[in-house]
């Protein structure tokens, strides 16, 4: 995918620009770079979670949607953190593979494509749903703004920017398809059917905060985290229908925006270690063109009618972190 500059990224530079020029006032001990280090291992859970796109037909009656394709994302991840932090800010980078192959759920694709009844769903089918090698990347950049904002020493506030970058590959197999207008009984679809892939590029920019908690008993210490941003999003897919005849591909190129939010829990296990338990909510909506292209018919076409890819992704997840 080719990367723009756009709001988000012009702020992200320019807190990566400032942030080294704020910590360079003040006068720090001198220490080494692994002694800000910090290395965490994290396992996620997906539930509850979906990336879908659906498109309009550009020609009279013009219905909207003329076709929409849902992925259930229900699946394990594990990766890494790498964090090192600073008197006034902190950087880190994270990144996670899936564990699942198989995605728990089934993937539907909808049509309305009869031109006298636009409203009207006349073909169904759900398949069985692969999850490929994916993955989730981000890097983010915070600043310590407490003590500027004359805040109690028990509160942490700071304001965040970063990258978030995912992508989903999928293959669907073994599913069933229906015509509900009654004219055809149901049609298996063995073996594979549509290989499918989504990538959503994230800007955002938000502010994140720690609170104290009491200190449990023979324990370092317990933090409850928060965290709100928005994000510009681009988003870019590929849809290959493997049953179709002739080599059928569709794109979509789509931009918009994402909200996430997250909770949780930081408990001190020793002076070095720690265990975190987090729920984040992530919702995407964009929106663009999309290209269908056919070789053996000659068809490559685009149009932006009712083009729109969205996910909802709700990840529950452990980090364990130590601190060099």
């Amino acid at each position: 995918m080719t990367m723009r500059f756009s709001g988000g990224a012009a702020l992200l530079l320019f807190l990566l620009a400032a942030v080294p020029a704020v910590a360079a006032t003040r006068e720090e001990p001198a220490l080494r770079l692994t002694d800000r280090l910090s290395l965490g291992v994290t396992l996620q859970r997906l539930a509850a979670s979906h990336t879908s796109y659906e498109f309009g037909n550009p020609y009279p009656p013009k219905q909207v949607p003329l076709s929409r394709l849902e992925f259930p994302l229900d699946s394990w991840w594990a990766g890494a953190e790498l964090r090192a932090d600073f008197p006034r800010f902190s950087v880190g980078f994270e990144a996670l593979t899936n564990l699942s192959r198989e995605v728990e759920g089934r993937m539907y694709d909808s049509d309305w494509d009869d031109e006298g009844d636009p409203d009207r769903k006349t073909v169904f089918s759900e398949s069985r749903l692969r999850l490929e090698r994916s993955y989730m990347l981000k890097a983010d950049i915070d600043l310590k703004t407490s003590d500027w904002l004359g805040l109690p020493g028990w509160v942490d506030l700071r304001p965040v920017a970063g990258v978030r970058r995912q992508r989903f590959s999928f293959t669907t197999h073994d599913g069933t398809q229906w015509d509900l207008t009654g004219q055809e009984p149901p049609t298996p679809l063995p073996g594979d059917g549509i290989a499918f892939e989504q990538v959503y590029m994230h800007y955002f920019l938000g502010l994140k905060a720690g609170f104290d908690l009491p200190r449990p008993a023979g324990l370092e210490g317990l933090t409850a985290l928060v965290q709100l941003d928005w994000a510009y999003v681009e988003g870019r897919n590929r849809d290959h229908h493997v049953l179709r005849a002739g080599e059928r591909y569709t794109y979509e190129d789509t931009n918009g925006h994402a909200w996430h939010g997250s909770i949780g829990l930081r408990l001190g296990l020793t002076g070095r270690l720690s265990l975190s338990a987090m729920a984040d909510f992530l919702a995407i909506e964009t929106r663009g063109d999309h290209r269908l292209v056919n070789s053996a018919p000659g068809i490559d076409f685009a149009f932006p009618d009712g083009v729109k890819a969205w996910s909802g992704q709700n990840c529950y997840s452990l980090l364990l972190r130590y601190c060099f």
